[in-house]
């Protein structure tokens, strides 16, 4: 149920440079108000310039990386060959797999039957890097919030208390991520712009088009 005093942002989203329609997404204030006010002023960036020189918004960015569902049964081979990451989401976070992690490969990335979607890196553009409002980093508020079903809004991170501006959406439960990624928020209008986003990605997250956040602000 939407809390209606939580805040309602959006990205106007262009794929291939064509106008795709809008994603709009409730950020739970209410549960993580830390996290979900950094997402809301890179949504209307408001905060000006940040440590980087960059404006810190959203606006102009690119989902960098894109899975589509029915390619990750080859990330999941890769796994049971012993290439992963234990940050437990190397399917999409980093450029390469790049560690053997005995419990990755006992789990087998069942989140591989899903699709990510990841962005919000502004200042490079290819998942290296990102800021938040707060500095360049900041702490995991809570992981009260769960990764229960499509559409859900979670924090990107190298681990531990890294948080800065990079974000993923799901598109199916990753309860697996639950502890690991703080949830902030959840698609309330505009999933079928998250599938059509989906099906210019690729098996190893480059998308075949740019996908761009064309514009992005609050709604609510």
């Amino acid at each position: 149920m939407s809390n209606t005093e939580n805040p309602v942002v959006f990205f106007d989203i262009t794929i291939g440079g064509s106008p795709k329609g809008r994603i709009e997404m409730e950020l739970r204030a209410d549960v993580v108000p830390r996290t979900a006010e950094n997402f809301r002023c890179l949504c209307t960036g408001e905060k000006g310039i940040g440590r980087t020189g960059k404006l810190l918004h959203f606006k102009g960015s690119t989902f960098h990386r894109v899975i589509p569902g029915f390619m990750c049964q080859e990330v999941t081979s890769r796994v049971a060959r012993g290439s992963c990451s234990q940050m437990m989401f190397c399917c999409f976070y980093n450029d390469h797999f790049q560690c053997c992690n005995p419990l990755c490969v006992a789990v087998k990335f069942h989140a591989c039957d899903d699709v990510f979607l990841q962005g919000g890196d502004f200042t490079r553009s290819n998942g290296t890097g990102g800021e938040s409002i707060y500095g360049e980093k900041f702490d995991d508020e809570n992981f009260q919030l769960n990764h229960k079903g499509p559409g859900i809004l979670s924090m990107a991170n190298a681990g531990k208390n890294t948080n800065g501006s990079q974000f993923f959406l799901c598109t199916a439960e990753t309860t697996w991520l639950d502890g690991k990624h703080v949830v902030f928020g959840k698609v309330v209008s505009g999933m079928d712009v998250v599938s059509a986003i989906e099906q210019v990605g690729s098996e190893d997250g480059r998308t075949r088009v740019v996908v761009m956040i064309a514009d992005s602000g609050q709604l609510r």
